[in-house]
Order: C-alpha cells, then sequence, then structure tokens
C-alpha cells in the first residue's frame, strides 16, 4: 500500500520549495500542510491532523519540523514514518531569539522586504549567495507570505516547546537530512536527536544549506524515496 505523504515547511517558505518533490510523486498523494494561519505550534499540528489522511509519510522541515513533534505527542499512531530536514528539537535560545526579535523590529519598522535579505546567508552556503534562481525563489516565497503570516509564524516558533524530553518515546521509522551548510541548524543539533530517537538514520548533505529540496533535489529526492518506499 502507498501512503499518503503530508510535507509542513517553515517560515517564509510556499509550497515552491516543495515544487522538485511535487513533479516527481505526481502519481503519488500528496498533501501539503498549512503553516500560516495559526499562531501556534500546537494550532498548526491540529488543523494538520484535521485535514490529513489517518495515517500518513509525515516530511517536516525546518518549523515543520517542530511541528511533527507536536503531532507525534498528540496522534502517534496516524504517523507511519518520519522524515525531518533542517531541523532541531530544542527551543530557541538566547541568540535565537535575539534574531528572531531583529526579524520582528525590521517587519514593525515597515521593513518586512529586508527580512528575506537578512537570512540569505544562513538560508545558502556561501557559494550559493548570488545564485539568480535561489535568491529568486526565496524572493518570491517570501513576498507571497507576507508580513503578516510572518509574524505569526514567528509567535509560534518563539513560544514552541522543548520537544527533547520526547524524543525516545518516537517509535516510527526516522530519517532525518541535513546539509552541512545551514546556517540555523547544527550537527549538534542533528546529533541530538539521532542518539534520542529509537533506530533513526542521519543522512548528510555535503555542500548544502538550510532548502536542501531546491538547492539538491537531484541528491534529496532518492533519499526520501528508498526511505518511503524500500
Amino acid at each position: 500500500m502507498t501512503l499518503p505523504i503530508v510535507l509542513i515547511t517553515g517560515q517564509l517558505l510556499t509550497e515552491l520549495v516543495w515544487s522538485p518533490l511535487l513533479d516527481a510523486w505526481r502519481d503519488r498523494e500528496v498533501i501539503l500542510a498549512d503553516n500560516q494561519s495559526d499562531d501556534s505550534i500546537g494550532g498548526i499540528a491540529q488543523r494538520l491532523l484535521e485535514a490529513a489522511p489517518t495515517r500518513f509519510v509525515l516530511i517536516g522541515h525546518a518549523m515543520g519540523g517542530f511541528v511533527a513533534f507536536e503531532l507525534l505527542r498528540r496522534a502517534p499512531e496516524r504517523i507511519a514514518k518520519l522524515v525531518l530536514v533542517s531541523t532541531l528539537a530544542s527551543a530557541d535560545g538566547p541568540a535565537q531569539t535575539a534574531r528572531r526579535q531583529g526579524y520582528i523590529d525590521l517587519v514593525e519598522q515597515g521593513r518586512f522586504a529586508d527580512v528575506v535579505e537578512e537570512r540569505i546567508p544562513i538560508l545558502f552556503p556561501e557559494a550559493k549567495r548570488a545564485d539568480a534562481r535561489l535568491l529568486g525563489i526565496a524572493r518570491r516565497m517570501a513576498a507571497e507570505t507576507g508580513a503578516d503570516i510572518f509574524l505569526r509564524q514567528q509567535r509560534a516558533i518563539m513560544a514552541r516547546m522543548d520537544s527533547r524530553p520526547s524524543l525516545a518515546e518516537i517509535n516510527v521509522p526516522t530519517l532525518l537530512v541535513w546539509g552541512d551548510q545551514d546556517g540555523i541548524t547544527s550537527r549538534t543539533h542533528q546529533d541530538e536527536m539521532l542518539a534520542a530517537i529509537p533506530g533513526a538514520r542521519l543522512e548528510i548533505m555535503s555542500g548544502v544549506g538550510h532548502l536542501p529540496m531546491i538547492e539538491a533535489p537531484e541528491i534529496l529526492l532518492p533519499l526520501l524515496t528508498d526511505f518511503i518506499d524500500p
């Protein structure tokens, strides 16, 4: 039986970030979760559960990983397999909170357009920060998201709980995917999840940053397909 796939991504990102995967999975049932309508991780998770199939493969990217942990606390029986891409289990520390507050300050100053420019160095490896295709996608997704939704997402992220205490309770096959040039999540974050989630596997994408779906789909897609449909 081919299970449906639910995709949920992070802030300032739209379905455009999934385009290479959606193109490859045209013959599958793929659901794009709504991460724009709620200002809490719990709200996003509940909305997803109400809209998703009874049982599904969950692929969570960045903030989507935070939602995935909440889904596992609420309805673990609904998730058949779990993929966590470019994410982490801990709550924000002081540096992350300060960075997010800086983004909020820009928006409140009427400078939302500057937010994505501030994020480019942490989204993409140095060698790709002048890549017109990647920058165009990032800017388009930010513009389509808009300031109000961005602030909603920021509130959800900043108030999220620390999921590390519940990692050992995850009992579904789990794949961690991380680009070693990610400027937001670290190898330490991945090792922390790898050690705590029973049977988890980590795949490291060399030279790739925070958005492997558009940076290196030719590498990511086989990893996901082999995991989902072994």
